[in-house]
């Protein structure tokens, strides 16, 4: 698993696929710095007999560098807030964090 990690730290330290962002526990108190990837899918819901188009913003951060990600917490990118909404993913090896975020 640690060369597993390691090879992860490296994707997350790239700055073709990953940003730099603040992150602030519960929307308060002091910015963290933290590496993220933004995934940005169109996500098409079914409403009634309609179907609603929407877009989405989605981030993966790595668990080593947020450890309890709770919805309210915020996520400051390229100088925009952004909303953590819902619960929190882990991905199978317990190394990531996927989230949906909301902006502010």
């Amino acid at each position: 698993m640690l060369a597993f990690e390691a090879a992860l730290a490296r994707v997350f330290a790239d700055p073709n696929m990953a940003v730099d962002a603040q992150w602030r526990a519960g929307g308060v108190g002091p910015a963290v710095p933290i590496r993220l990837i933004r995934r940005a899918p169109d996500e098409v819901t079914g409403f009634g007999s309609s179907r609603v188009w929407s877009e989405t913003l989605r981030a993966d951060v790595m668990i080593s560098q947020v450890p309890e990600p709770a919805p309210g917490d915020r996520v400051m990118i390229d100088g925009e807030t952004y909303e953590v909404q819902g619960e929190p993913i882990r991905d199978r090896e317990r190394l990531i964090w996927a989230l949906e975020l909301h902006p502010l």
